[in-house]
């Protein structure tokens, strides 16, 4: 069945995993903020109490650590990173930007840490779970440091105004704590002070001279084979732009070629309809990986009523990554066409089986540079 011209974008866990982190750094802010005026026996009565003030942060924190837990889910879910639920625990150990998809990781720890103890207070005595809550306080610009490191959005105007408001609203919380230290010494509000003040300057010149500059991504550890796919992107799969089908492939693809497949099938629900991931290894004549999602409605004899897709193939000594769409399903046959980062264009012919019971999927695949013979 020929598709339409409508086309699908990013899945529904891209979009969860971007505004659960910004979510979860704005709750994050606001837990700190509530707990230093917490420290300094802030409150605003009548209507908000110190005791109101106290529950609300504990309310807050505990919400961060659900969001947190849904960010790390939909990542894994996702797919597009090769990102684990290890990663989530563990920092350091992703293939995707190891330091700063690690410090994400390290924020969650210090933050269960911090709700473990407080669950534990009364057996691990006041200053032990002190120390740990000041430990906890680190938690805040890691993450934000994992946000400008590793986020989608990072040079969105929305998502750096929400940046500066959390520094900004930390920075002012700190100070006030700082003004009204009871006994601290000059050289102790000093170098509060200057830590207050060179923290959030820290990560400003960071920002402006790393994730904000062209080729972060590059940079920052992403694998070579997602470099130049642009996920989730409409502009790279919009079937009204022209698959300038003159170029040439470059790289490992620059002649035709036939291979077998193998991998996985998924189905989920969508608004309409239903969402096919097929995630397949290509085999024998081209190593790689390809992703194929399919989106439509399904048919009462097995099958899809096809209106969307996105390709997704990578190989081994590939500049970048290509992407594009299936241009025809037919049974258990489908062609597509893909395009890297310079317009070269690849057009695959599949043929696939998909095992109903356990959901694997084999095939083969011949593809061709667009006008090769």
């Amino acid at each position: 069945m020929t598709l339409d011209a409508a086309t699908l974008g990013p899945s529904a866990y891209w979009y969860l995993t971007r505004s659960t982190g910004a979510v979860a750094l704005l709750l994050l802010t606001v837990s700190v903020v509530l707990g230093i005026l917490g420290s300094i026996r802030f409150s605003a009565a009548p209507r908000w109490p110190r005791f109101a003030i106290d529950a609300l942060h504990r309310d807050t924190s505990l919400l961060v650590i659900v969001l947190i837990v849904l960010h790390v889910v939909t990542s894994v879910l996702d797919g597009f990173a090769p990102i684990s639920l290890i990663d989530g625990l563990i920092p350091f150990l992703s293939p995707y930007r190891p330091l700063w998809l690690g410090l994400g990781t390290l924020s969650f720890d210090l933050l269960i840490a911090l709700v473990a103890t407080s669950v534990l207070r009364r057996r691990l005595g006041y200053r032990s779970w002190r120390a740990v809550h000041w430990l906890a306080y680190a938690s805040w610009p890691v993450a934000v440091l994992h946000g400008l490191g590793t986020g989608s959005d990072v040079k969105a105007w929305w998502m750096l105004l929400l940046t500066v408001a959390c520094i900004v609203a930390v920075v002012i919380a700190a100070l006030a704590r700082i003004a009204r230290a009871v006994g601290a010494t000059s050289g102790i509000r000093t170098g509060a002070t200057t830590l207050s003040v060179v923290t959030p300057l820290g990560i400003a010149i960071f920002a402006l001279v790393g994730p904000l500059q062209k080729g972060w991504a590059a940079k920052a550890g992403t694998p070579a084979s997602l470099l130049g796919a642009h996920h989730g992107s409409p502009a790279t799969t919009s079937a009204s732009q022209p698959a300038r089908a003159a170029s040439v492939a470059k790289g490992p693809l620059d002649r035709p070629f036939s291979a077998t497949l193998s991998g996985s099938a998924s189905q989920s629900a969508a608004a309409g309809g239903a969402i096919v991931d097929l995630s397949l290894r290509l085999g024998g004549g081209a190593g790689g990986q390809m992703r194929v999602r399919l989106g439509g409605a399904p048919l009462p004899g097995g099958g899809l009523s096809l209106t969307g897709s996105q390709v997704d193939l990578t190989a081994a000594g590939m500049p970048s990554a290509m992407v594009g769409r299936v241009t025809s399903l037919v049974g258990d046959r489908f062609d597509a066409q893909v395009t890297d980062a310079s317009g070269s264009v690849v057009v695959l012919h599949a043929t696939i089986a998909i095992d109903q019971n356990s959901g694997a999927v084999t095939g083969s695949v011949n593809g061709a540079p667009a006008g090769a013979r």
